[in-house]
């Protein structure tokens, strides 16, 4: 038996036939061939993403950092490659959207590591840094974040909507042509590289469900027997300084 939460009732109410271990041993091997065909096909997959063709970079974005202004080559900060999050934060906001703080708190252990192996990770908002530094140093982050205030950026990598696209009902999100008519900004990953002779190259940028795989909170959601016991998407997460003692429904996103 299965039972899915309501709004008011975030509890998942499951029941699995119970089997002596041998039994649970043949079942999970056979599990466990078809993961193995999975990790081939992601492997596959992760090869054709690397092999992408590149665009050339030749529009120069500046960006607001704690350091003064930085354009797109600065932060690459003695790496070739550079991953940037694209994190839902619009100037009149007063907190970043909490589905993109679910995702950053997932940036700071990677990035010990990341730099070390010629990839930069940055955050970048449109929202300024006099609200981006305060909220971030709530949260606790201590990842490289940026404004693009006043900059393209958001607009030409498709995260970020003018007013004037939302009214007329359609953006252009996740390489498609979609209703929208909701905030200005949308989540979304881009990485770049930057050869010896300083020209910088678009080679990958993922929206909405393909940030997924840089989850891991949902990868042990879906290890664990109640999965990820949603009634609708991450509709349990919070910011993590907001969890109460309930598994309750989010505010609305973002403001």
């Amino acid at each position: 038996m299965e039972k899915l939460a309501t709004s008011n009732e975030a509890v998942l109410v499951i029941s699995r036939p119970i089997v002596d271990r041998g039994t649970w041993i043949k079942a999970r091997v056979a599990l466990m061939n078809e993961e193995k065909e999975l990790s081939k096909m992601a492997d596959s997959l992760a090869e054709k993403r690397r092999n992408l063709p590149w665009v050339r970079v030749d529009k120069d974005y500046l960006f607001e950092t704690t350091e003064g202004p930085k354009n797109l080559s600065d932060l690459f900060n003695g790496n070739s490659q550079l991953f940037i999050y694209h994190f839902m934060f619009a100037p009149e906001w007063e907190e970043g959207c909490p589905g993109c703080s679910f995702m950053a708190d997932h940036l700071d252990g990677p990035n010990l590591h990341i730099p070390h192996h010629d990839v930069s990770i940055v955050v970048v908002s449109r929202a300024p840094l006099s609200k981006i530094l305060p909220f971030k140093k709530r949260m606790g982050w201590q990842f490289p974040w940026v404004s693009s205030f006043g900059s393209d950026f958001n607009y030409d990598y498709n995260v970020s909507f003018t007013e004037e696209q939302i009214k007329s009902g359609n953006v252009y999100y996740n390489y498609e042509i979609l209703p929208h008519d909701a905030d200005t900004e949308s989540p979304g990953a881009s990485v770049f590289y930057k050869d010896e002779n300083g020209d910088i190259f678009h080679t990958y940028s993922a929206y909405a469900r393909g940030l997924d795989i840089l989850l891991t909170a949902h990868n042990i959601l879906d290890m664990s027997p109640k999965g990820r016991n949603e009634d609708g998407t991450m509709d349990w997460m919070r910011h993590h300084d907001k969890y109460e003692d309930f598994k309750g429904k989010t505010e609305s996103c973002c403001h």
